[in-house]
């Protein structure tokens, strides 16, 4: 198997220059590069991820494919919800925001209808899958 960081490397790389559009597995997904700030190193990450748009805010899902504990962005944006998006050619400073209760239900509701893997993720694990809104920073 191909190192994940490799892997995503490959995918920035690829969504840079062409404009946000990757092909592969990401070729029917919208796909961002969420720029987060390491809570431990305090070092700038980048994760290629899919997300779906909600009014001016756009949802990502924490799913890490179902793994038992949340992906390390999660963390991340938790002790730092100051993050960069790059969504198609557009970069933008947002922050970041876990949702909760019914807003997370209705956006967890829509996401799945959208991307069914989501229900098959959650159902590997025993956490719920955090749900996060990018809501982009006036500059």
């Amino acid at each position: 198997m191909t190192n994940p960081d490799d892997y995503n490397r490959q995918v920035i790389e690829e969504f840079r220059a062409n404009g946000g559009k990757v092909g592969g597995p990401w070729e029917h997904t919208p796909l961002l590069l969420l720029t987060t700030t390491g809570a431990k190193s305090g070092e700038r990450r980048i994760t290629p991820m899919g997300y779906m748009p909600d009014g001016d805010r756009l949802i990502v899902f924490a799913s890490a494919g179902g793994a038992p504990t949340h992906p390390g962005w999660y963390h991340n944006l938790l002790a730092h919800p100051e993050v960069t998006v790059e969504v198609g050619t557009e970069t933008f400073d947002a922050l970041a925001a876990v949702t909760e209760d019914s807003q997370r239900d209705r956006l967890w509701t829509k996401g799945v209808k959208l991307y069914p893997s989501l229900a098959e993720h959650q159902a590997k694990t025993t956490r719920q899958t955090p749900v996060i809104a990018l809501s982009r920073r006036e500059s």
